[in-house]
């Protein structure tokens, strides 16, 4: 697929409903000492960037015993939106500045999916 993204198809990528369609997702693992910073500077640095382009934004943390993953799950109306906010790839990963010294491996892509549908309460204001 000439988007990088998979196999979404058209009709995915034309809709511009402001509902919406594709997800991106984004994961890095940081040392569990050093989780509570990385934290806050990605909400600062990395997430309020992105809830001023994107339909919607959730991020998840998972603490285990040695390292603590973030996870961030960013919701678009459709590939096209997607690429701009990328500077064309939607699969291309934009790394933070300081990036390197927080996460123990820098990510090499992300996930990007099909939303097919939504039932009850998935996440919050």
């Amino acid at each position: 697929d000439r988007h990088g993204a998979g196999g979404m198809g058209e009709r995915m990528s034309a809709d511009a409903s402001g509902v919406p369609t594709i997800a991106r997702i984004w994961r890095g693992r940081v040392r569990r000492e050093q989780a509570d910073e990385y934290e806050a500077y990605n909400y600062d640095v990395g997430i309020k960037p992105l809830i001023e382009k994107a339909l919607g934004v959730q991020t998840f943390r998972q603490d285990r015993e040695t390292e603590s993953e973030f996870m961030t799950i960013s919701y678009w109306e459709s590939v096209e939106a997607m690429s701009r906010f990328t500077g064309g790839d939607p699969t291309r990963i934009h790394h933070l500045d300081r990036d390197e010294e927080f996460l123990i491996e820098l990510p090499t892509s992300v996930q990007v999916l099909r939303l097919l549908t939504s039932h009850g309460r998935t996440g919050s204001d």
